[in-house]
């Protein structure tokens, strides 16, 4: 381990679950009521009164643009309307705790931690090796550790049976992930499952405090948190003004970072902290029994993963079968439809899948969970880290993840849509919804690029006039809108974030693409190593928007000056500072693409894959 960057974050802890004030919850809860309600007259405003008659080409789909990002917001502030934490219980001593009804003589509780690999380093997996078989519990237990090998690598072998686990592989890699678990699972019989990609390193206590929780007989799965161990920290922005110009500067650092949130200078560029996600949108999902899985760092109670597989093996043989019969009855021409040689023959046709054959088969296969109506099946976000993963260390990892992301999700939506299939509960669609909004989100956020280039190159507004009418509307929204988010997502900075949800526009766009094409969104494994070189080749759709943009205030600062009609200081001022914004948020994603370790960070193992 002395050759890899990360051996210097060893020591670092995990920050605490954020802490629940139900003052602040009030407050948030207030600000974001009076948000959406000023909200909603601005764009019964926008629609009714500002829309620029001699401009509808260009003020409809800015308006239609604006309506869309309401309604997501809508979608975002129910799901952060409340934390709504699963009650925690002891760790249970025996299976029988965790059964409906006890079965024979009681027996400690088994697990088997999956160790997913393909092509990742066999010493990265050496190390979550060794911290799966530390893993303690108060109670005698059964605990065995297995790496599923989907690369079938002698030398992997070598490494897990030399740690003393279990070392499992296949012929081919049909379902990718899915498909390894799936493997797994017929080879093993545990009552519980832990889930953890090559790079997760579970810490001691995460079965002591996870296993509680299936006290409850409809607890099917509990999500931990995802913690990247090896992020840059930086330095605080008051920290760093203050060392530069002295008690002026941290003064100002720590105003700024009052109204936007704690802000460090050279931190991670690539906004990878999960803590917003699992402490802020996945925790107030638990309401709606809503968390869902995302893969590592997960526990499953076995019982259920098969349940809902035979449960999808009988539907799917229902299916097949119908279209047997209708064969079958047209050749032979009668009308009786019970057929059991269809059934059969269909049956013959079908696998059993505990894990859904997709590139994002965590999230698909919680909503298979969520819609099985007979049990009611609980997924439970757990707030405390109990492991630690490596992050992405260069843009291409990034997209890679990201895209994977954007994909799956769409491709979800696209086919097999579960906010319109029965089974969900309303809470559950709101905020399946609320995900799947969100990577259509970029075809409106390109509206929103292109919107003051156009003003600023041609002086034609989107809305009727630029004047006290537009920011009576206006500000009460943005202001209320800012300062509702940054209640409510109180401890945590959400600045990254936005900036991050608008410039990474082209990988949900391209995703978009891929999915409308009936493209198949393909299972790459997001390196685990930093891969050499810079990645401009990767943001160029976001250093055009950054020049046009920078040329378009250019040039409509000169056209006022020199008094060319159609030009006014109002709009001049909006739309500049609306290109302002968007040039910020372009240059986080730009700033990636060439970012750098420190030195210390590049003295990586030999056999890096190359970019």
């Amino acid at each position: 381990m002395s050759d890899y960057y990360f051996k210097r974050f060893e020591d670092r802890v995990p920050p605490p679950p954020l802490e629940h004030s139900r003052p602040v919850e009030i407050a948030w809860q207030v600000l974001a009521l009076c948000s959406l309600i000023a909200g909603a007259i601005y764009i019964h405003w926008r629609w009714t009164a500002s829309l620029n008659p001699d401009a509808l080409w260009f003020a409809i789909p800015l308006a239609l643009a604006e309506t869309c990002a309401y309604l997501g917001l809508v979608l975002f502030t129910a799901n952060l309307w409340k934390i709504s934490d699963y009650p925690r219980q002891p760790a249970p001593a025996t299976i029988n705790e965790c059964m409906r009804e006890e079965k024979g003589a009681d027996r400690p509780i088994s697990v088997d931690v999956f160790i997913a690999t393909y092509n990742e380093d066999e010493e990265i997996v050496r190390l979550s090796i060794r911290d799966a078989m530390a893993i303690t519990y108060p109670h005698p237990i059964d605990i065995k550790v297995h790496v599923l090998d989907d690369g079938s690598r002698p030398l992997m072998e070598t490494v897990a049976r030399a740690e003393g686990a279990n070392y499992i592989t296949r012929e081919g890699n049909a379902g990718f992930k899915a498909g390894n678990l799936r493997n797994a699972m017929e080879r093993t019989s545990a009552d519980f499952l832990v889930i953890c990609d090559a790079d997760t390193r579970p810490f001691p206590t995460i079965l002591e405090n996870t296993l509680g929780y299936f006290r409850d007989t409809d607890v099917a799965i509990v999500q931990t948190p995802q913690w990247f161990y090896d992020l840059p920290e930086g330095e605080r922005l008051r920290d760093v003004w203050g060392r530069k110009v002295g008690a002026i500067g941290r003064g100002l650092g720590a105003a700024t970072e009052a109204v936007f949130g704690e802000i460090r200078i050279g931190e991670d560029p690539f906004a990878n902290d999960p803590a917003l996600f699992y402490d802020v949108i996945q925790r107030r999902r638990n309401g709606a029994n809503a968390a869902f899985c995302c893969g590592a760092a997960s526990v499953h109670r076995r019982e259920a993963v098969m349940f809902v597989a035979l449960r999808a093996y009988a539907d799917a043989i229902e299916g097949a079968s119908r279209e047997k019969r209708t064969a079958i009855d047209k050749l032979l021409r009668r009308r009786d439809t019970r057929d059991p040689l269809a059934r059969w023959q269909a049956a013959q046709e079908q696998e059993l899948t505990p894990y859904k054959f997709h590139v994002s088969e965590d999230i698909y296969s919680t909503i298979v969970l969520h819609r099985d109506s007979d049990r009611n099946w609980k997924t439970v976000l757990h707030p405390q880290v109990e492991s630690r993963m490596l992050s992405p260390q260069d843009l291409l990892s990034w997209t890679i993840q990201r895209f994977k992301y954007a994909g799956g999700s769409l491709d979800i939506f696209f086919h097999d849509n579960p906010v319109l299939k029965p089974g969900l509960s309303l809470g559950q669609r709101v905020m399946y919804l609320a995900t799947f909004w969100s990577y259509f989100a970029a075809l409106w956020n390109v509206v929103f690029l292109i919107a003051p280039m156009i003003y600023l190159f041609t002086a034609i507004p989107p809305i009727s006039a630029y004047t006290g009418d537009f920011f009576g509307h206006a500000l009460p929204f943005l202001v209320l809108n800012e300062l509702a988010f940054m209640v409510g997502t109180w401890g945590l900075s959400g600045f990254k974030g936005k900036v991050t949800y608008l410039s990474s526009f082209p990988i949900s766009l391209g995703a978009l693409w891929a999915v409308a094409r009936g493209k198949k969104i393909s299972f790459p494994v997001t390196p685990k190593l930093r891969q050499d070189g810079n990645f401009i080749r990767l943001v160029w759709p976001q250093v055009v928007v950054m020049i046009v943009t920078i040329a378009a205030i250019t040039w409509a600062a000169g056209a006022l000056a020199m008094g060319v009609a159609g030009y006014s200081l109002g709009g001049l001022i909006v739309n500049g500072l609306w290109g302002l914004n968007n040039i910020l948020a372009m240059s986080v994603m730009v700033r990636a693409a060439f970012w750098k370790p420190p030195e210390e960070r590049e003295q990586a193992i030999e056999g890096v894959v190359p970019a």
